[in-house]
């Protein structure tokens, strides 16, 4: 793969270097429209394509963990992944739709081969959508694939189906399974052979056609596991600082890059008055920023990532400037002092809403910006779901009134390492009403203020969002 800039300049693909490991399977143009990306292609890509294909499938990857950790059934997903699958990553041209299918893999693999956590999701999410894929191509195209990619796999032909035709037939009977119809050496299928649902003869396994994608699937992940690993290797060597001006910025970004709606721009004229933050973090916030809020109530303090992760919400939020600087000069002169704060903290806020500096606006915080964080000693920033010991996060789960079913759920999902659908289970535990996903939190806040604030629906301008005679929302 190349990547060509404005200028032309080419970057050399990591395939000539032996990044991406060597051989045929699926990285030609077969019929078959699957890949086991073994080899990266050999293109040229603008750095904007090379951004824009990884977004796209992005999108499909997390759209494939957010039903996964739902508990979607299988159909369920397959549908969503080929809606999003046809909506992101087709293209009028077969040969373009493959190459974009090439591109975008292989930059994900990079962007998400740097640490074992992101390796453990990319490779999670990408098995499954092999997974899907495959089972939805023909009986011909699967055989094919196989052949192509030298899978251990061999059709079982007329005169071996006859030999054994009626052991055959009494497996599939008593497995209430249809007739094989090819077979692998044993050792492919481990536990079908220790649950006895497949029949032997001479070392190999007759199975299934709805088998193979399982046999298939373990090849893939196998294949994409050592890659990231040597994927890494080779990133940390070389890649990130030959490319540290210009791939790399992109490469780091991709893996907490926000998808959804841009909330540095208000969608409206609504705002909140700073005399409601105190009801509002308690009805409304996100746990993560409640958390904050308590925080800096409490301390009359704040280091420099909670108060960023904070002010950029409430600024999101409707939060005029006038009132953040009122906010945060309240809370930390009980401390310090309003001299103090005026010459060393009302910059940092003047700045925050572009009236300083580069005079950027800057935008608050998504969810994977805020799970991806590192706080330290004495920070109160991140993401609870994943920052805080299980003790402590059950403790403040407990202090929402939540039903025990509710909780349970929540401390499930963060055990799997679904924090943005623990949030999300939060939300309805405490709104009493369904969500579609939390990833930002003042998707949170706005669909928060949906439910308690029912006008907001209509999206009219010039909104209050004052508390007085808002409906009580039950917590259990």
């Amino acid at each position: 793969m190349e990547f060509k800039t404005a200028t032309n300049r080419r970057l050399s693909n990591a395939a000539s270097t032996g990044l991406y490991g060597t051989g045929v399977g699926g990285a030609g143009g077969g019929a078959s429209r699957l890949s086991l990306y073994q080899v990266a292609p050999c293109v040229e890509v603008s750095i904007e394509e090379f951004e824009q294909f990884a977004l796209d499938r992005l999108r499909v990857l997390k759209a494939i963990e957010e039903n996964r950790a739902r508990g979607r059934r299988l159909e369920e997903v397959e549908a969503v992944v080929n809606d999003l699958w046809r909506k992101h990553m087709r293209t009028p041209n077969a040969a373009d739709a493959h190459n974009k299918d090439m591109i975008s893999h292989f930059v994900l693999r990079l962007v998400y081969c740097r640490t074992e956590e992101l390796r453990r999701w990319f490779l999670g999410m990408e098995t499954t959508l092999f997974r899907q894929r495959f089972r939805s191509e023909t009986p011909e195209s699967q055989r094919r694939f196989m052949e192509e990619c030298k899978l251990p796999y061999k059709a079982i032909n007329t005169t071996e189906f006859e030999a054994v035709k009626d052991k055959l037939g009494q497996v599939a009977r008593s497995l209430n399974q249809p007739l094989p119809t090819g077979m692998v050496p044993f050792e492919e299928v481990p536990e079908l052979v220790a649950s006895r649902r497949v029949f032997l003869q001479r070392g190999n396994a007759f199975v299934p056609r709805d088998q193979l994608v399982a046999i298939v699937s373990n090849h893939f992940r196998a294949r994409l596991s050592k890659a990231l690993v040597l994927t890494n290797r080779k990133w940390t060597a070389t890649i990130a600082e030959e490319e540290k001006d210009r791939l790399t910025p992109i490469v780091e970004a991709l893996s907490t890059r926000y998808l959804g709606p841009d909330y540095s721009q208000l969608k409206s004229k609504t705002t909140i008055g700073l005399q409601d933050l105190d009801s509002l973090a308690q009805r409304s916030f996100p746990l993560c920023m409640r958390h904050l809020y308590t925080k800096v109530k409490e301390d009359h303090h704040l280091r420099h990532g909670g108060r960023q992760q904070l002010g950029l919400f409430l600024k999101g939020a409707g939060l005029k400037l006038e009132d953040a600087l009122a906010f945060w000069r309240a809370e930390f002169s009980q401390k310090m002092g309003v001299e103090k704060f005026d010459k060393e903290y009302s910059y940092n806020v003047r700045h925050n809403y572009g009236r300083e500096g580069k005079r950027t606006d800057y935008t608050p915080y998504s969810c994977m910006k805020i799970i991806m964080a590192t706080p330290g000693v004495g920070d109160h920033h991140g993401c609870p779901f994943r920052h805080f010991s299980q003790e402590n996060l059950h403790a403040v789960i407990g202090g929402l009134r939540l039903n025990a079913h509710t909780v349970d759920d929540i401390m499930g999902k963060v055990r799997n390492h679904h924090y943005q659908l623990a949030c999300a289970a939060t939300f309805e535990g405490v709104h009493g009403c369904q969500c579609d996903g939390i990833n930002h939190p003042n998707q949170y806040f706005e669909q928060s203020q949906k439910v308690l604030n029912p006008q907001l629906k209509s999206g009219g301008d010039d909104l209050d969002l004052s508390l007085q005679g808002m409906p009580v929302v039950p917590n259990s």
